[in-house]
């Protein structure tokens, strides 16, 4: 199948590089590149494109906005173009709750390096996207309420997502109480992004969120966010548990990896932890979620009706790794179930 792709953005520029770097890809179809919302608006009306890139930064109608109007009235895949600053960062994640589906950020280095150092990022984000589950977004959420009588048993609660992943967790996490179970999480995502997703978490949940140190205590009430970057993060010590991060290659083609994590969890906490497994491409995961249930954990898996990308829940759930598989809605209060006395 060819991606037929629509560009959005306001300079000539990275609309001709952007449109480069996708026709490298024989499966996608650049269908056309528009300067603005009103002219975007109008070509997704005529060429209904199975994905559009869309740059922050522009006249008329800033990409937010015009995200905002595509999510409630055409649901469309979109893939966020942002600079890697810390302000690109915060409207980026703004876009993925608003239902883009993921992000593409431009290295600070010249439009050549970009050509250069891309290697086929970009058209791989474009071609995930379009295999993403389309759903118009709510124009009033339900509202929901963590419950008030939580008493932790002792486990742990470790979660790994991907892409789709900064909806999902926020809409899980939202159900923790104040004094949810220690909770360490692995989103893939850039370095600069993650630090920026656990405050932007912390201001908008009951529990503590933090971006984890190396070190850091993993203590009741407290949601820990590997950062992005070189290191992996895993779990040490049976009875005082904490954070490694730990300087390694790529594992699944991440760093941090879902798999690592989860492995670390089954050696340190054996049947004192659950693991989720959320929305994302690949299998990242999947045989890390395997150990920890060999191990004893308890394992969810977020199920196809709910993931934006039914890839890792997928793959984790044909290898037996998940236990109990479930709506997004459903994980957290089962979660919390496991965990409590």
């Amino acid at each position: 199948m060819t991606v037929r792709t629509l560009i959005v953005d306001d300079s000539p520029t990275m609309r001709a590089l952007l449109s480069g770097l996708l026709r490298r890809d024989p499966e996608i179809e650049v269908i056309g590149t528009a300067d603005r919302a009103s002219t975007a608006r109008q070509m997704i009306k005529d060429l209904d494109p199975d994905v559009v890139t869309l740059d922050i930064e522009m006249p008329e109608m800033n990409g937010l906005d015009f995200l905002d109007k595509i999510m409630r009235l055409r649901p469309t895949p979109v893939v966020m173009v942002s600079t890697l600053t810390q302000a690109g960062a915060d409207a980026t994640l703004r876009a993925l709750e608003l239902g883009a589906v993921d992000c593409y950020p431009k290295p600070e280095g010249g439009m050549a390096d970009l050509m250069c150092i891309d290697d086929g990022v970009l058209a791989s984000k474009v071609k995930q996207a379009a295999r993403s589950r389309r759903r118009p977004r709510l124009e009033a959420p339900v509202p929901v309420v963590p419950p008030t009588d939580f008493a932790w048993n002792g486990r742990y609660v470790a979660i790994g997502a991907s892409t789709g992943g900064v909806e999902a967790l926020g809409a899980l996490l939202a159900r923790f109480p104040e004094n949810c179970p220690p909770t360490v999480i692995v989103q893939h995502m850039p370095a600069l992004f993650t630090s920026c997703f656990a405050t932007r978490l912390d201001n908008s949940i009951a529990p503590r969120v933090v971006e984890m140190r190396d070190d850091d205590l993993l203590e009741q009430g407290s949601v820990y966010i590997a950062p992005g970057g070189a290191r992996h993060a895993m779990l040490r010590g049976s009875q005082k548990p904490h954070v490694r991060l730990i300087e390694a290659p790529p594992v699944n083609g991440h760093c941090p990896a879902v798999d690592v994590l989860f492995r670390s969890a089954a050696q340190c906490l054996g049947d004192r932890a659950v693991g989720i497994i959320l929305t994302g491409m690949g299998n990242d995961g999947a045989q890390g979620l395997l150990e920890m249930r060999r191990a004893g954990a308890s394992t969810l898996g977020q199920n196809e009706a709910s993931s934006l990308i039914y890839g890792m829940p997928r793959v984790a759930a044909q290898i037996g790794a998940v236990e109990e598989e479930l709506p997004l809605d459903r994980i957290a209060r089962r979660a919390l179930e496991h965990c409590s006395r």
